[in-house]
């Protein structure tokens, strides 16, 4: 977007003030509001942070500014705030691109993959709870009404939360998603919005994107809207499946193959794809489920509707949703990651795990086309099937010992991660919970 093009951007759509906006190491959106006349200055030599204050930069007080350099193909309005606009940001200090800004990594990746011809897309489907705030600040359902047993799919609970849900859609729309479903998920007040996939970086720009919009809507209406993994014990997480493809340069998905023998349409670059996913999930868990919260919904066992829906096998099957992968056909669904994690170091991730699986060409083994739920632990380990992390600590020991990350997502950005999720880790370990009170007071 030339110069022109900009400020014809900017008189067209009012814009008075455009939000320079980049991510923490944690995903959460971060930014200053930047006077329109000075975008320009975003644009070529960028907004400047204080990086100390931002969690994950791994800057000290005394060092140089973290400057957000605008993006120019992501400026956006922001729909639900009048007179602004959005434009995504990565991160440079001294002017070099900073090794931990996710957004920088994820770009690094993403040209290992371009000197091959290749494209990674991705679709991501986010879920997320509507809450209302109790007079003691308790998390209370939005809707009461929204009570049944297996909720999924049910007219009375996405139709009384119809106002939010509109909302959310036509801003998204506004912006160019191409929102082509919407429904009431498996818990009640859970709901999931689906969009047309678009190339890696877009769609985790854009996810980034939903969860400004989804917060501020709902703020707006006096309700929450919570992408926390697991709010409630015995009901469904909020996960946040990616359907990966990739293209060549002619744009055509390599993934995909009529002629396999499994009936899954993929081809033997997919297999090696999955088969470093697989090699590499223990350690993935980390990025894709990243927070003491997360291992609430990977737990091997149900909910109240009957199912969690979250994988907690390191296998792949045909349509097979309790596995780590599902093959729709053609391309992958990888079904681990939360609505709580940083998309950008999940894309980043994937790739150097399935780069691995490709030079390397791993074998993933035979599809599991089975419930998985319904086997106990003992036909599990029978069927040489490996269970995930089930805690932060533990995905973070997978993270530390594999070697893969460190080399293709960057030294800097992988201790720095473990770093700070250790001391999550710790700090959960050391909380004395009210269950616990309730459960040793007295007991001894």
């Amino acid at each position: 977007m030339h110069t022109e093009k900009v400020n014809s951007f900017l008189e067209e759509n009012d814009i008075k003030y455009v939000l320079a906006q980049f991510v923490d190491i944690h995903g959460v959106a971060k930014t200053k509001s930047v006077p329109a006349k000075n975008i320009f200055d975003v644009i070529e030599k960028g907004a400047g942070f204080a990086g100390f204050a931002v969690s994950g930069l791994a800057m000290e007080p005394h060092g140089p500014d973290f400057m957000a350099r605008g993006d120019v193909s992501t400026l956006s309005v922001v729909p639900w705030q009048p007179g602004y606009a959005r434009l995504v940001c990565d991160g440079y200090v001294n002017n070099e691109p900073h090794p931990y800004c996710s957004r920088v990594v994820l770009k690094q990746q993403l040209a290992k993959l371009g000197k091959r011809g290749w494209t990674l897309n991705t679709g991501l489907e986010p879920e997320f709870y509507l809450f209302k705030k109790g007079d003691d600040g308790a998390m209370l359902p939005v809707d009461t009404s929204d009570n049944l047993a297996k909720p999924c799919y049910d007219y009375k609970g996405l139709s009384r939360s119809r106002t939010f849900l509109e909302r959310l859609t036509e801003s998204l729309t506004e912006v160019g998603f191409d929102v082509y479903q919407i429904d009431h998920e498996d818990a009640n007040g859970q709901f999931e919005i689906n969009y047309t996939y678009g190339d890696a970086l877009e769609s985790a720009d854009r996810f980034t994107f939903v969860r400004m919009a989804a917060g501020e809507i709902a703020n707006d209406m006096g309700i929450v809207c919570s992408f926390m993994p697991k709010p409630s014990p015995d009901k469904t997480g909020n996960g946040m499946h990616f359907h990966l493809s990739v293209t060549d340069s002619d744009g055509k998905n390599i993934f995909h193959d009529d002629s396999d023998e499994n009936g899954m349409g993929l081809s033997q670059t997919a297999y090696h794809f999955i088969a470093g996913i697989l090699a590499h999930a223990k350690a993935i868990c980390a990025f894709s489920a990243p927070t003491v919260n997360s291992y609430k919904r990977l737990v091997v066992g149900g909910s109240d509707s009957g199912a969690t829906w979250a994988p907690a096998y390191e296998c792949f099957g045909d349509n097979n949703r309790s596995a780590l992968l599902r093959i729709p056909y053609g391309r992958l669904e990888f079904r681990l990651p939360d609505s709580g994690c940083n998309p950008y170091l999940v894309h980043a991730a994937l790739i150097a795990a399935g780069l691995d699986g490709v030079e390397r060409q791993l074998d993933p083994g035979e599809p599991m086309n089975i419930n998985l739920y319904d086997l106990s632990p003992e036909e599990i380990a029978e069927k040489n099937i490996s269970v995930l992390p089930q805690n932060l600590g533990e995905a973070l020991d997978e993270l530390e010992k594999d070697a893969v990350f460190v080399e293709a997502m960057g030294q800097d950005i992988v201790a720095e991660f473990i770093q700070i999720k250790r001391k999550e880790w710790i700090d959960y370990s050391r909380h004395v919970s009210e269950w616990e009170v309730r459960q040793y007071a007295e007991f001894f």
